[in-house]
């Protein structure tokens, strides 16, 4: 179990499933489950309120979602003795997230992941976005969607889940983007221990938008993901060059390190891709035509037993392994291919008045 003091990150709580179903009991005297709770966490530099909101299920899992960002603060899950750990690097205190926590589970806009030469061309317009990755521009620039306030309406909890809805006007020209983008993703943690993000977003000009959540997880709970297996059901990845620009073609993932077509451990090729990365950083190309909920990745600690899958209705996943928090955390980004807005072979991005912006991203959590 690592702390703040050893690793530079928050440290994380373990508790019985007994002390969750005795601490809900106490909190509701007996009565149903506290499925949802609001809390104050905090206020920023200006003095705006941050709210926590907390949703919990039967099973004894738990979710914390704040205002900042709508960003997750934690999920805690069981292993399979059925001790309840945080599996999300996380911070206890606002004054963290607002000082620039370096893993933040946050809602990336209006565009995740990376465009070249920070401009595009759109309906004959160029756009000038900020330059805050090198020369390119990279999730939504330098504030985004995850570092604003976001309104929250919590919704009335149903017999089997709990959910929260975040919404947010992304003004024209915010950050450099065209159209006014209303955004809204809603949080639900349900019985089968299963934690759904639903993203939608409607705009009054032709603009790009690509969401997703970073989130870094860690289902040990401590130390590394070095030793989490991985199975990530893509035979394609989008090749990029070293700023990590997709070229615009497809490669195959076979005989290469990023092939985790089958469970791998994800230590296991890490140093093939050194020195130009110190880990992975990929979009992998998923089967996914039908636009339906698909298998993006699974991900096990043997050690824990605690097992991830995600499920997404996005044609792309980026695998991050958190390089520069000395991989710690491991993400796994549902998302449209990066650069896309220059790509006329990738999915297209835009979104156009009268269109809506609708995406789904699971990640469900069991033990073995």
């Amino acid at each position: 179990m690592f702390t703040a003091k050893d690793s530079g990150m928050p440290f994380i709580k373990s508790i019985t499933i007994l002390g969750i179903l005795l601490a809900s009991l106490s909190q509701t005297s007996g009565a149903e489950l506290r499925r949802l709770e609001e809390s104050e966490f905090g206020k920023t530099a200006d003095g705006a309120v941050v709210k926590l909101f907390t949703l919990r299920n039967s099973k004894g899992m738990s979710v914390k979602v704040m205002t900042y960002g709508a960003t997750i603060t934690e999920i805690m899950a069981p292993d399979r003795h059925g001790v309840i750990t945080n599996v999300l690097l996380g911070a206890d205190k606002f004054d963290d997230y607002r000082k620039g926590f370096p893993s933040s589970a946050s809602v990336i806009g209006r565009v995740a992941n990376r465009i070249a030469k920070a401009r595009f061309t759109l309906d004959g317009v160029e756009y000038k976005l900020a330059a805050n990755n090198g020369a390119n521009h990279i999730h939504g620039g330098n504030k985004g969607f995850a570092q604003v306030i976001w309104d929250a309406q919590a919704l009335p909890p149903g017999p089997h889940e709990s959910a929260v809805r975040f919404s947010y006007l992304s003004k024209d020209g915010e950050e450099g983007y065209p159209g006014n983008l209303n955004v809204h993703v809603t949080y639900t943690l349900t019985d089968k221990n299963e934690l759904r993000l639903d993203y939608e977003a409607t705009t009054d000009k032709a603009t790009p938008i690509n969401l997703t959540n970073h989130a870094y997880f860690n289902l040990a709970g401590s130390g590394d993901c070095l030793d989490h297996e991985l199975l990530i059901p893509a035979d394609r990845y989008t090749p990029a060059d070293a700023d990590l620009i997709p070229t615009g073609g497809f490669a195959t993932v076979k005989g290469t390190p990023l092939d985790f077509t089958t469970p791998t451990r994800i230590g296991a090729r890490i140093d093939q891709l050194k020195p130009q990365l110190n880990g992975y950083d990929h979009n992998f190309v998923l089967k996914n035509e039908s636009k339906s909920l698909v298998l993006a990745a699974r991900a096990n600690d043997p050690k824990s037993g605690r097992v991830m899958e995600v499920h997404t209705t996005q044609p792309g996943v980026q695998l991050y392994t958190g390089n520069h928090v000395q991989h710690r955390g491991l993400c796994l980004e549902t998302q449209h291919y990066p650069d896309s807005v220059h790509q006329p072979s990738f999915p297209s991005t835009i979104l156009r008045p009268g269109e809506a912006f609708k995406q789904t991203t699971t990640f469900t959590f069991s033990a073995k």
